[in-house]
């Protein structure tokens, strides 16, 4: 959920690495988006020059078209995460309280998270190397927590942990999507690679707390109205439980945080050090 807002590969929408993360097995629904929906986001060099001849050749491969499509996506996502930045911090220094702050912005947060699903359409089509499993599970989670959660259950949306998750998946959205457009162009500021590769030291910690805190503030509604569950008897002879679903999704950030995070973690070394990571296949 949440997600890890963002570490599974290197650019989802600008050009990953030819070897994504490989998650444990966990069903994509109990996934989680850390803060980010992140992947390791480099251009799979260990020095900088070796990135750029990497994304040069990458190009080539993908056609003027598809890269074009890829710069204005990158762009627009940019932009679109940009005023809801802005749009946020008008609104504090407005009313001086995070009290209705979610609702001010939902339908720029709805509109640009949901876009977000071309992503894994550029998998398919196999204009960005990613794995379409690993995309998939990071988007949807996140439009699970923006639409099953914060947008359905609206006694958690003024809660101060949903704060916590929208200022770090904004400022990890901005400096991911400015990351890609830049490597697209070939010209890329050192200061967004340095960006891209420490902000989540902090953003991903945060975010995953306030994703947790507001999921765990939503569980009495949802034991109490039994929303999006199905009893027995039925026709179908099937029932969901909306209630423990929510308990096993946050169960599963346990074990896909410290993963995701530490492979973010090699990720910066190899990128911005120099080191050669050698990670063993599961």
């Amino acid at each position: 959920m949440g997600r890890w807002t963002e570490a599974a590969s290197a650019a989802r929408s600008a050009g990953p690495p030819a070897t994504p993360l490989v998650l444990s097995a966990t069903s994509p629904g109990c996934a989680v988006t850390m803060a980010s929906s992140e992947e390791d986001g480099s251009n799979g060099g260990a020095a900088e020059a070796g990135e750029e001849k990497e994304a040069a050749g990458r190009r080539r491969r993908l056609g003027f078209l598809a890269t074009a499509w890829l710069a204005f996506y990158n762009i627009a996502m940019t932009a679109g995460w940009l005023v809801l930045a802005v749009a946020m911090v008008r609104f504090y220094m407005e009313k001086g309280t995070h009290r209705g702050l979610y609702k001010s912005i939902q339908k720029t947060l709805k509109f640009f998270q949901t876009f977000a699903l071309l992503e894994i359409v550029h998998c398919l089509i196999g204009i960005v190397p990613t794995s379409v499993l690993v995309t998939g599970v990071q988007v949807s989670s996140r439009i699970f927590m923006v639409w099953l959660v914060t947008h359905s259950i609206k006694p958690v949306q003024n809660e101060e942990s949903v704060v916590l998750f929208l200022v770090s998946w904004t400022v990890t959205e901005i400096t991911r999507y400015s990351f890609y457009t830049f490597s697209l162009l070939d010209h890329l500021p050192y200061f967004i690679k340095w960006a891209r590769y420490n902000f989540f030291i902090i953003l991903y910690p945060v975010g995953v707390a306030g994703e947790l805190l507001t999921i765990y503030a939503a569980l009495p509604y949802v034991k109490k109205t039994g929303m999006f569950s199905i009893r027995l008897p039925n026709k179908y002879n099937v029932s969901f439980d909306y209630y423990y679903f929510l308990l096993i999704t946050m169960a599963s950030y346990i074990p896909l945080f410290p993963q995701l995070y530490f492979h973010m973690l090699r990720q910066r070394r190899k990128v911005l050090h120099g080191e050669v990571i050698i990670e063993k296949d599961d």
